[in-house]
């Protein structure tokens, strides 16, 4: 197994412990936290702002860095304008969160706590990831990005 290889389980795993700890594979406290008119549960907040704070400072080091620690390059996503897709996309992921308590992160982490219905929501991503891939996407051309680029799926 190779380094990158390591790294990358080694921080899936913190990142799992992190979601594990703090409570967000527990559905219940997400949708308390989405309840702002009821029972309303900040401890998202702060595991969301837990973990933009380390971001910022990590992003600062990043753009200083010529290539990442282990790996030949940075592999960044191209910075595309607000479109309908996007608002649609968030809008469903938004609807799901709400609705399972689970967004695909804690839903992983939740399979050894939770298998049962953990699985059931990663059997359903799963479905909405391949019917996704049935939808066509327009080829979208980027000033400075040569002649264009298939957006990824």
């Amino acid at each position: 197994m190779n380094r990158q290889t390591l790294v990358s389980l080694a921080s899936g795993a913190l990142f799992g412990a992190g979601l594990a700890i703090s409570g967000m594979i527990d559905p219940a406290r997400v949708r308390a936290f989405l309840d702002v008119g009821g029972a309303w549960d900040p401890t998202l907040a702060f595991v969301m702002g837990g973990a933009i704070l380390p971001m910022i400072v990590a992003w600062a080091i990043v753009r200083r860095r010529a290539r990442p620690i282990v790996a030949t390059e940075f592999h960044l996503p191209a910075t595309r304008p607000i479109d309908g897709r996007l608002i649609a996309g968030a809008a469903l992921f938004g609807i799901g969160w709400g609705l399972a308590g689970l967004c695909p992160g804690p839903a992983i982490a939740s399979l050894g706590v939770e298998p049962i219905p953990a699985l059931i929501f990663c059997a359903a991503m799963v479905l909405g990831f391949g019917l996704f891939s049935l939808v066509p996407l327009p080829s979208i051309t980027r000033k400075g990005l040569g002649d264009g680029f298939q957006a990824a799926r």
